[in-house]
C-alpha cells in the first residue's frame, strides 16, 4: 500500500525503555522502507535506547506511571499525565497525522488518548501475553488492538472485535539473524552460553551465576564460552569470581551485537521479557528462562510459560534456583545436542519473523480510514 494521500506522517507513542521502543523502532524500519515519515512520542529515557529510532522528530511528552500502592503520589502523576495529554493534543494537531500507533507504558498514554478525541485512527499493540494495563485502560479508546500472542490476557470486555493478531516486531539487526544455523556442537566442542537480563540487564544473574560456575566440575567448565550481561556496579566482582575459575568468559554491560551473540549461542539464560521471547523465536536458539518476580500481571511468566510449552525452552522460577542443581542441569544439557536442536526448532515456530509486516499492513489499513 502507498503512503496515504499528502504524505501525511505516523505517530509510534512508546515508553522509553528497550521492551517498548525496540517492537516500536523495527515498525517503523518496517514503514519508512514503505515511504512513510515517522514521528515518535516517548519520554526522557529515549536517550538510552532510541539512538537509532528512524524518526523524523523524536517528541518527549510528559507522562507517569499510575500505581494504587503510593496513592499520595497518585494527584500529582493524574495532573503529570493530564499535562501530557494536553501536550500530545498540541502535537497531533500540528503534525496531523494519519494514524497513530502505540506500544504500551504510560508514555503511550496521552498521544493515544490525544489521538482517539481527535478522530485520528490509533491502535495500541501489547507486546506481552498478559495486557498492561495503560493498553487495557487505551483498548476502549483505540480503534484496533494488536497482540503478539494468540491469547491476550486482560483484555477488556467488549473490545475482542478490535483485536489483531500480528507477533512483535522485531529490529532489522534481529531480522538479520532470521533462521541462523544452530552451531555445531561436538561431544567435547566448546558450549556457548548466552546470559542476559533484558535491556536494562539484572542482578540476580550476576550474583546467582559465579556460584552456578563455582559448582561445575573443572572438566564441564573448561567446555563453557560464556557470555554474560553484567551490571556496571557488578562487573568487576563477578570478573574476580570467573578470573579464579579458569575458564573462557566475556562480560560487559550491554552487547550492541546482541542478535549475533544468540545466534552463536547454544543455549541462552535469560529473563522472559516480550522482546526477547521474540528474538530468540525469530533467530531459533532454546532458553532457560527465569521471569521476573514480583511483577504486577506476571507477564514474564506468561510469556516464558508460551515459549517452554512450544519446545522451545525451560521455565525456572527465581525463588527454587539453587545453583548446585542448576549446574547439574546445564551440564546434562550440554551433551544433549539432539534435545537443544529440537528446542531451537521449536522455538523458530514460535516466532513470528513477519510481525513488522503484519503490523505495517494494519497500521497503513488504519491510515487509510483517515479523513482528510
Amino acid at each position: 500500500m502507498a503512503p496515504p494521500p499528502g504524505g501525511k506522517p505516523i505517530v509510534l507513542a512508546a515508553g522509553g525503555t528497550g521492551g517498548h521502543l525496540f517492537p516500536a523502532q523495527a515498525l517503523a524500519e518496517e514503514l519508512t522502507r514503505r515511504g512513510h515519515v515517522i514521528h515518535l512520542m516517548t519520554d526522557e529515557r529515549v536517550a538510552d535506547y532510541g539512538r537509532t529510532f528512524p524518526a523524523v522528530v523524536t517528541h518527549v511528552v510528559p507522562s507517569a506511571t499510575l500505581s494504587l500502592g503510593e496513592p499520595l503520589k497518585l494527584p500529582g502523576r493524574l495532573l503529570r499525565l493530564y499535562r501530557g495529554y494536553g501536550a500530545a493534543r498540541v502535537l497531533l494537531k500540528e503534525i496531523d497525522p494519519a494514524a497513530v500507533v502505540g506500544f504500551g507504558g504510560y508514555p503511550s498514554f496521552p498521544p493515544i488518548l490525544a489521538a482517539a478525541r481527535l478522530g485520528i485512527p490509533c491502535c495500541v499493540h501489547d507486546q506481552n501475553a498478559v495486557m498492561g494495563r495503560a493498553n487495557r485502560l487505551l483498548a476502549r479508546f483505540a480503534t484496533r488492538v494488536a497482540s503478539s500472542f494468540p491469547t491476550l490476557i486482560g483484555l477488556p470486555a467488549g473490545t475482542a472485535a478490535k483485536l489483531v493478531v500480528t507477533g512483535n516486531p522485531v529490529r532489522d539487526i534481529v531480522l538479520g539473524e532470521k533462521a541462523a544455523a544452530y552451531p555445531p556442537l561436538g561431544a567435547d566442542g566448546p558450549f556457548n552460553l548466552l546470559v542476559f537480563g533484558g535491556s536494562q540487564g539484572a542482578r540476580f544473574f550476576g550474583e546467582f551465576m559465579p556460584k552456578v560456575m563455582a559448582a561445575m566440575t573443572p572438566s564441564t567448565r573448561a567446555r563453557l564460552n560464556l557470555v554474560q550481561q553484567v551490571r556496571p556496579e557488578d562487573l568487576e566482582a563477578v570478573r574476580a569470581a570467573y578470573a579464579k575459575l579458569s575458564f573462557r568468559f566475556e562480560i560487559k554491560p550491554f552487547f550492541m551485537d546482541m542478535p549475533q551473540r544468540i545466534a552463536a549461542a547454544h543455549l541462552v539464560f535469560c529473563r522472559a521479557g516480550a522482546s526477547t521471547i521474540a528474538e530468540l523465536g525469530v533467530i531459533g536458539r532454546p532458553a532457560v528462562m527465569v521471569p521476573l518476580p514480583h511483577a504486577i500481571d506476571n507477564d514474564q511468566l506468561r510469556n516464558a510459560e508460551s515459549f517452554a510449552a512450544a519446545g522451545a525452552g525451560w521455565v525456572r522460577p527465581q525463588a527454587s534456583l539453587e545453583p548446585r542443581e542448576f549446574a547439574a542441569f546445564l551440564t546434562r544439557l550440554t551433551g544433549e545436542e539432539q534435545e537443544l536442536r529440537r528446542a531451537a526448532a521449536a522455538a523458530l515456530g514460535h516466532g513470528k519473523p513477519d510481525a513488522a509486516r503484519r503490523l505495517a499492513d494494519l497500521t497503513e489499513q488504519l491510515a487509510g480510514k483517515r479523513t482528510p
